[in-house]
């Protein structure tokens, strides 16, 4: 690969993961909520922007491993198993199962290596990016309990550590998340209450897969609801930190703000159906128009960005909160 041809993948920040992720849940949730129409349209343009991710993921693999291995220690690299996850979801909604299965297969294979990778490197007073090992985990427990009532119920029990690890996983990137950010964070402080809306989505699918029966289904269901509670509290939060704070100019770091908003909204959603609780129902898809609006805020937004240049500004913004996110090592 020629020195221009890599300066040109380059230029795709892994952060580009959290627009697939923002675009591809969206249409998840439009697709549950009956806007089929929409959800395809979100779907286009999620799997557009993916195999974009992918080409750069890969070419800068093969022509500049030392750059590759210096973004793989980031938190935002973990937005390519994330992102990856959401559009196996949405596949399998359209029957294509055997798509959805080669994207888990890819993501199994990516998550330990970036994820190993980036435990290796995280610090302290970090921003809401830490969270991506929650999110990133979380991803592969719910495309594989999403797959296994069709597939076969092994995946369901492989889904349910994989689950539990990503709580874990929640619970140190909390202690690492500097609250300051609720008020100064650029768009991916939100990523602390998505993070526990997906960890909600993969216990309402898990719920869901009919494998458990008695005091394991019970137990599993009020996980689900005090998850739920938590992201809707986390979401609460969020919102009114915003209000208190506007941050009104577009960083890339704003569609991190997005995805949290459309997956609460899925996962109020999937809730309502897994457990049986009808008013949720109403609410996630009162979120999911929230989300939305959201998306074509921001999607905006990055079209103007590029209209004036190749994401300079964009793309150092998320390298910058990328760097802190490894600058301040553990004692």
């Amino acid at each position: 690969m020629n020195v221009r041809s890599r300066l040109r993948w380059d230029a795709v920040p892994p952060a580009t993961g959290a627009a697939v992720m923002a675009t591809g849940i969206i249409s998840v949730g439009f697709h549950l909520a009956g806007f089929d129409a929409l959800s395809v349209a979100d779907l286009w343009i999620a799997g557009l922007l993916w195999l974009l991710l992918a080409l750069a993921f890969t070419a800068l693999l093969v022509g500049d491993r030392r750059g590759w291995t210096a973004r793989a220690q980031t938190p935002p690299a973990l937005t390519a198993v994330a992102a990856t996850t959401v559009l196996g979801v949405r596949l399998d909604q359209l029957g294509w199962t055997t798509a959805a299965e080669a994207l888990l297969a890819v993501a199994a294979v990516a998550w330990p290596v970036l994820l190993t990778s980036v435990l290796r490197h995280l610090g302290r007073r970090l921003p809401g990016s830490a969270f991506l090992i929650c999110v990133a985990t979380q991803g592969l427990a719910v495309l594989a309990a999403t797959l296994a009532p069709h597939t076969a119920d092994w995946l369901a029990w492989a889904a349910l550590p994989v689950f539990a690890l990503g709580l874990v996983l929640y619970g140190d990137a909390l202690r690492r998340f500097d609250p300051g950010q609720l008020t100064a964070g650029a768009g991916d402080h939100w990523v602390a209450g998505g993070a526990m809306a997906i960890s909600a989505l993969a216990a309402s699918k898990l719920l869901a897969c009919g494998v458990w029966n008695g005091g394991a289904h019970t137990a599993l269901r009020v996980v689900t609801l005090v998850l739920l509670g938590v992201a809707l509290a986390w979401y609460a939060v969020l919102a009114v930190a915003e209000l208190l704070r506007p941050r009104l100019r577009y960083d890339l770091r704003r569609w991190s703000t997005v995805f949290p908003l459309g997956m609460t909204a899925v996962a109020s959603l999937s809730t309502s159906a897994a457990a049986r609780v009808d008013r949720l129902d109403p609410l996630g898809r009162a979120l999911l128009w929230v989300a939305a609006a959201v998306w074509l805020v921001v999607a905006v937004g990055a079209l103007r960005r590029l209209r004036r240049g190749p994401g300079a500004a964009g793309a150092t913004a998320a390298g910058g909160g990328a760097e802190r996110a490894v600058s301040v090592p553990d004692d």
